[in-house]
């Protein structure tokens, strides 16, 4: 095993010095399951708490530019998905976007929040867009950044073999080594080393179970389907080098939701973390303006 350069080792602790700031936490809002997540709460503000869903390669923790910023102004949570961090897998090895929807609404519940701002990041987005259509009285925007459409509505070969690619993958290489294979790809060249250095430390605290439950999960999932049966507010923003989910891909999920899609210059697929200030802007303006729709 290759050496860990020093410089990678000093981001690496900076930014674990400021996540220390946001530490994990863990609820249990149903019998034998646990959610962990990161909060950030401004008691004195009115506006609507924003909810962060990560990645299939992430976790709460890479939120932590948006916490230090968005924080100051309205409370911020992000959650580890079901079978990430110390998130109790969900129980179906091959599950529906609906079954992580379900933990998201009991976590929600659980924290007495009864109407937020929701953002899905990539795999997130699914779970995001399967919420919304399910709870959409909870949901006063949903924001998608650089949304992962799902293989459910492609033919079964196609499914299939997506979803093997990916596991086979994870059998081979193990959490470490797919930061180390796959974390470039979601970045853009534009991206510092500091980035670099935080999409790996994220990818390699992935959990094998719960990144193969998340696989089936993309092979089973149609976003477009959900979106264009949501009729709440929606925004959807990809990084103009977005290799993953490139710009044209989610300009189809943007025609689905009936809304335009907003293209971030020079950032790739994780672009919150690689172009924080670009994103948090963007997401403090969907935010603001959301926060006029407290109730329907």
């Amino acid at each position: 095993m290759s050496a860990v350069p020093s410089a990678t080792v000093d981001q690496n602790a900076t930014l674990e010095t400021r996540l220390a700031r946001f530490p994990a936490q863990q609820i249990w809002p149903a019998s034998q399951r646990a959610v962990s997540y990161r909060d950030v709460d401004s008691a004195e503000s009115e506006a609507l708490p924003l909810v962060l869903l990560h990645g299939i390669g992430s976790g709460a923790a890479s939120w932590v530019q948006q916490f230090e910023v968005l924080g100051e102004t309205r409370r911020v949570l992000a959650w580890d998905a079901p079978g990430y961090g110390a998130s109790t897998p969900v129980e179906a090895d091959s599950p529906a976007a609906s079954d992580y929807a379900t933990v998201l609404k009991q976590w929600l519940d659980a924290l007495g929040i009864e109407r937020c701002v929701l953002l899905g990041h990539s795999l997130g987005a699914i779970i995001a867009g399967a919420f919304a259509v399910a709870n959409p009285q909870r949901v006063a925007g949903l924001l998608l950044l650089s949304p992962a459409g799902g293989y459910g509505a492609s033919a079964a070969e196609v499914r299939e073999t997506k979803r093997d690619q990916r596991l086979a993958m994870l059998k081979e290489l193990g959490p470490q080594g797919l930061a180390e294979k796959r974390s470039t790809n979601m970045l853009s060249i534009h991206a510092s080393g500091e980035a670099h250095a935080w999409v790996r430390w994220n990818m390699s605290r992935v959990i094998p179970h719960g990144y193969a439950q998340a696989t089936h999960l993309l092979a089973n999932a149609d976003l477009a389907s959900d979106l264009s049966r949501y009729k709440g507010r929606i925004s959807v923003a990809v990084g103009a080098e977005d290799t993953i989910t490139p710009p044209e891909a989610c300009e189809r999920l943007a025609l689905a939701a009936g809304t335009t899609l907003q293209v971030v210059p020079r950032a790739g697929h994780a672009g919150y973390i690689e172009a924080p200030a670009a994103y948090t802007a963007i997401i403090d303006t969907f935010c603001r303006a959301s926060d006029g729709q407290r109730s329907q």
